[in-house]
Order: C-alpha cells, then sequence, then structure tokens
C-alpha cells in the first residue's frame, strides 16, 4: 500500500511554491475594492432613483449605462479573483457545490486569459457607448469630448478586440499543438 501523502520537498522548491501565497493579499484587496463598486452602485442607483422624473431618457440611459458597467467592473473582480486564486495559489475545492460557476470548472490560465480580455472590451464598449450617447445628447461639441479624445478612445477600443482575438487564436493553436502532440 502507498503512501498517499505527497513527498517532502527540497527547501528551495519548497519556498519557491510557497511563494504563491504571497498572492493572498492582492486578492483579498481586490475582494475589498469590489466592496467599493458595490458601495458606488448604491449610490449611483440612489441617484437615479431620486432624479428619474426630473431626467431625459439620454440623461436615464447615461446613468444606467453607468450601473451596467459598475457591474461589468465587478464581474471582471469576480474572474479575477475566484479564477486567479483557484489557477495561481490554490483550489476553491468547489466540485459539487450547487453556487459554483460555470466557468470555474475548467479555467486555467489560457481561458482566463481569453474571458479577462472578453470582459475588458464589454468594460470599453459601454464606455464608448456612454461617449456617444453623451455627444449626441449635447447637440453640440462639448469641452468634455474633443474629436481626437473620441478618435482615440475608438483606437484603443478596436486595440483591445485586435488583441483579444490574438489571444484567443494564440490559445486555439496551442491547444491545437497541444492536441497533435498527445496523439504522436
Amino acid at each position: 500500500m502507498s503512501d498517499p501523502r505527497p513527498a517532502p520537498m527540497n527547501p528551495l522548491p519548497a519556498l519557491i511554491f510557497s511563494s504563491r501565497w504571497l498572492q493572498l493579499p492582492l486578492y483579498l484587496g481586490l475582494i475589498v475594492a469590489q466592496g467599493v463598486y458595490v458601495v458606488l452602485f448604491l449610490k449611483e442607483l440612489w441617484h437615479l432613483i431620486l432624479h428619474a422624473t426630473e431626467w431625459t431618457e439620454q440623461q436615464i440611459m447615461l446613468m444606467v449605462l453607468g450601473l451596467i458597467d459598475v457591474v461589468m467592473i465587478s464581474n471582471l473582480l469576480v474572474m479575477v479573483i475566484v479564477g486567479g486564486y483557484e489557477t495561481f495559489v490554490s483550489r476553491l475545492r468547489l466540485e459539487g457545490h450547487p453556487d459554483q460557476p460555470e466557468w470555474l470548472s475548467h479555467v486555467n490560465a489560457s481561458v482566463l486569459k481569453v474571458k479577462l480580455a472578453m470582459a475588458i472590451i464589454g468594460i470599453s464598449s459601454i464606455h464608448l457607448l456612454k461617449t456617444f450617447i453623451a455627444i449626441g445628447s449635447l447637440g453640440s461639441p462639448s469641452s468634455t469630448y474633443t474629436a481626437d479624445g473620441v478618435m482615440w478612445q475608438t483606437i484603443i477600443h478596436c486595440v483591445f478586440i485586435l488583441s483579444a482575438i490574438g489571444i484567443a487564436y494564440t490559445d486555439k493553436l496551442m491547444a491545437q499543438a497541444a492536441v497533435k502532440h498527445k496523439a504522436h
């Protein structure tokens, strides 16, 4: 009968492997940041409720897009906190838990990169949409939104999209190479 315990590691590899726990305060800090976003969301929601009858449809739409933006950033935080901890620090051991996120069962660094890239594109899309709606509702150019600023915001959004496509394509190539390597 074999011993189920892993063999003891040499000190240097044990130290290097244990260093992953230095990320724990970073993930805990992100949980605090998510709490800040909850407070921001509630504050903005309360602001919307108080002024809903006074504002135009465009103003309400901008406020709702701001709320969606906060939710998307919060979702991004959850992906980084849960996925990052699970991938880089330690298993959460959520197998069989009714609330385990579907995506967590197959998360790895590669999947996490693609999911984060898609979340960033979503957040960037909301910001760009808010900019377009704000410009359209002003009726005339505002000092807040310059043509160059809008152009750069659009270019940066397109770069995010191209980067996500590049990451996804690279991961696809790596997965195909891994399957090909296993076949041999």
